[in-house]
């Protein structure tokens, strides 16, 4: 079996949390989580991840991701657009919105900056707003990097995010966040399949319902002290 190992190099560039889009800034409703005492150690950041992950994330952003991966690959821009602004819409408060905005803007300039796609690139910043997903998914067609391991990226840069939050506002020990890490790392898998399966039928298995994320999230927006933007 041949490894690419460009495409693994770049996989571990777009994952890395060297990457300049701000991702470490953010914690998706889980400082709100903490202020309220749901989540409090190891045991219930590790439930919290692990439900956002496969309740919320793995049935919407996830196949979204892979319906924008199909579209920039057959170069059905409208397709794009649509479902750029079909994520925008999802989420349900101005600072999860103004979350992924941001890090869409942030790593365009990254794309720019280091011509990731050439001719294309003007089509990707037409996109205004433009949510980190449509971008992490042209960035991974124009890497060359296959659909599948894009997803798993993207996927475990949310993961690493969100136990790099536990750690800061919990906290929680190193070796603790690392256990934690591993036991989300390794439902990647299967969640890259299920999302896959959701994509093929379209948005109508796309299911962002997740009243409980939405009102901490918008509890955090008023929060009064805060480590996060999100």
């Amino acid at each position: 079996m041949t490894i690419d190992l460009n495409e693994i190099t770049a996989l571990m560039q777009l994952a890395s949390p060297a990457l300049p889009i701000g991702g470490y800034s953010y914690s998706q409703g889980l400082e709100a989580a903490i202020e309220s005492g749901m989540v409090k150690d190891a045991l219930t950041a590790e439930a919290w991840i692990k439900d956002v992950f496969l309740g919320v994330f793995a049935r919407s952003e996830a196949p979204l991701w892979f319906l924008s991966y199909e579209a920039w690959a057959n170069q059905d821009i409208d397709a794009v657009s649509h479902l750029n602004e079909y994520f925008l819409a999802s989420r349900e408060t101005s600072e999860l919105r103004a979350e992924t905005e941001q890090m869409g803007w942030s790593l365009l300039q990254v794309a720019q900056s280091l011509n990731w796609g050439g001719e294309y690139l003007s089509q990707l910043s037409s996109m205004r707003p433009l949510s980190l997903l449509t971008a992490h998914a042209y960035a991974c067609f124009h890497l060359n990097i296959q659909s599948k391991n894009g997803l798993a990226a993207y996927a475990f840069s949310w993961i690493e995010n969100q136990v790099a939050a536990s750690l800061k506002a919990i906290p929680l020990g190193q070796v603790a966040g690392q256990q934690v890490l591993t036991k989300i790392r390794l439902l990647l898998p299967n969640m890259v399949e299920e999302a896959e399966q959701r994509a093929k039928s379209g948005l109508s298995m796309i299911d962002n319902f997740s009243p409980m994320l939405a009102i901490l999230s918008s509890r955090h927006e008023i929060q009064y002290s805060r480590l996060f933007r999100s």
